[in-house]
């Protein structure tokens, strides 16, 4: 049977544009792994890992204009979005090359023998080393970050793991040229070009976190993909790390006091945070606890005036873009539910953002109203008009994981007699007091387990790369505790390792008396 072609599509138009490899076979991908399995200890000088790095982002940043102009004939997302993506990927591949040079990510902990300690103590050497190969998957809505040369590649290969990534069909000709720059770059980093691989179709991703010899995987994508290829991870007979980002609501609250003080601030915010990419990114805030009230009016007017001043916009595959028809659609025909700017079909090719509005109370009632509590991945939000703080707590109480939680409150700071007084008494003063910056604390508490992060008086849609930085949340925004963006994105593919009474010139440099690289040590 003939492998079947990979075709580069312009989303613009439907229309393929040219056909830039085949689909993968179970063969395939075997060879794939097998090759980079067979060159992973090529991978184990940390100072030729991190000049690998280095010139990798050195190689993207010199083709710059061909892969910004090829990325965006496959994703519509624009020169300007990707000469910044690109700039960030780059920027990630640096750092990681830090990061290795550094040499923390090591771990590394040394404890002195003590015969005399209850038990005795023998001398232990603790450090990390690379799992193996890394199976990723690459992500539609970021063609470079979150893609081939990407955040999961990056911290593998700082690792020290040799990658295998299975290319998004959305854009195949951009997954080419970054590999073929990535493998470039190993070469004349003197490293075997096979620790970076690459193949495409949907039964090579199904065959990569089933081979043997894959050791993790990462992905970023839909739930319903993820979880799939979560449980065949899980139910290998060797089972295999998954550290997988599927979706994300991203709630927000705003607290009476914020919407009183600045609602068409807010309202403007929100309408760019959620279109921003045509409301594809993972951060989008997709729904959003607003109180009722005039102030709140005027939110939710300065919101559907920005939505409407948004032309129709291009998503990343006709899929995509149907599946958003169809998600609004049904969504806006639920009892209860208004569209202050309706969202759905532009024309054949496009879409218009838009808003949903919806009584708390509703939500707060019972499970008929559950599909808004879902991701919807494109331009919309739901605005749920809570009346009382208690209305807040109670949708909270039914939201999933998330990756990012927001709440805005007013920017003057409140009394320390607002902030003592009782939770009794805030109920008792209705929508004004209600969810107002005396309950901020609370509201925070609440917040918290339900996201990998929570921002105060911001906008989610913007990750920045820093050591701090976490990106990951509670099932289904990911599948482990682990973060996908920063520094320590790199532990993900690391597993501890101790050696036991084992003389000097045994060990590993890293681990010697006298400490002869300057690592840090505890």
């Amino acid at each position: 049977m003939a492998a079947e072609p990979v075709w580069s599509v312009d989303p613009r138009t439907g229309k393929p544009r040219e056909q830039v490899a085949v689909e993968a076979g179970a063969e395939d991908v075997d060879r794939a792994v097998r090759a980079a399995h067979g060159v992973r200890e090529s991978l184990a000088d940390r100072a030729v890992r991190a000049a690998f790095l280095r010139t990798a982002a050195d190689l993207l940043d010199g083709a710059r204009e061909r892969i910004v102009e090829t990325a965006d004939a496959e994703t519509a997302l624009g020169p300007v979005r990707l000469t910044g993506e690109l700039a960030r990927t780059t920027a990630q591949l640096r750092s990681f090359a830090e990061v290795v040079e550094e040499g923390s990510f090591l771990d590394i902990r040394i404890d002195a023998p003590d015969p005399g300690a209850t038990p005795p103590r023998p001398d232990m050497r603790r450090w990390k080393i690379p799992l193996g190969v890394v199976a990723v998957y690459a992500a539609s809505n970021f063609p470079l970050a979150f893609s081939v040369p990407g955040g999961d590649t990056a911290s593998a290969l700082a690792a020290g793991c040799p990658v295998v990534v299975k290319a998004h069909p959305d854009h195949p000709a951009t997954s080419e040229l970054c590999a073929s720059l990535l493998r470039g770059a190993a070469a004349k980093s003197g490293l075997p070009e096979d620790v970076v691989g690459l193949v495409h179709g949907f039964d090579a991703g199904v065959a990569l976190v089933r081979h043997p010899l894959v050791a993790a995987a990462g992905f970023t994508g839909s739930v319903r993909g993820g979880r799939a290829l979560f449980d065949a991870a899980a139910a290998r007979p060797v089972p295999i790390p998954f550290h997988g980002e599927l979706g994300s609501l991203n709630p927000v609250v705003l607290t009476t006091a914020a919407v009183a003080e600045r609602a068409e601030e807010l309202g403007a915010g929100l309408a760019g945070s959620m279109t921003l990419g045509q409301g594809q990114f993972c951060t989008k805030p997709g729904f959003v606890l607003a109180p009722t009230g005039e102030a709140g009016d005027r939110f939710v007017d300065a919101l559907g005036a920005g939505l409407s001043a948004t032309g129709p916009g291009v998503m990343l595959d006709r899929r995509m873009r149907d599946a958003f028809v169809a998600g609004v659609t049904e969504r806006a025909a639920l009892a209860g539910v208004g569209t202050p700017v309706a969202p759905g079909a532009g024309d054949a090719h496009t879409v218009s953002a838009g808003v949903l509005a919806v009584d708390a109370a509703l939500l707060a009632e019972g499970d008929r109203h559950d599909l808004l509590l879902e991701e919807c991945f494109g331009p919309v939000t739901v605005v749920a008009r809570y009346s009382s703080r208690t209305e807040i707590t109670e949708v909270l109480s039914r939201l999933p994981g998330n990756l990012t939680a927001t709440l805005h409150i007013a920017t003057e700071a409140t009394g320390a007699t607002e902030a003592t007084e009782t939770a009794e008494a805030t109920e008792a003063t209705g929508a004004t007091e209600a969810g107002g910056d005396a309950d901020a604390a609370s509201l925070l508490a609440e917040l918290t387990p339900l996201a990998g992060r929570v921002l105060v008086n911001g906008w989610p849609t913007g990750v920045a790369v820093a050591p701090a930085q976490h990106h990951g949340g509670p099932y289904p925004a990911t599948t482990s505790t682990a973060t996908s963006v920063g520094a320590t994105a790199i532990e993900r593919w690391l597993r501890p390792f101790t050696y036991q009474s084992t003389p000097d010139h045994l060990l590993p440099p890293e681990l010697r008396d006298g400490n002869p690289l300057g690592l840090p040590r505890r």
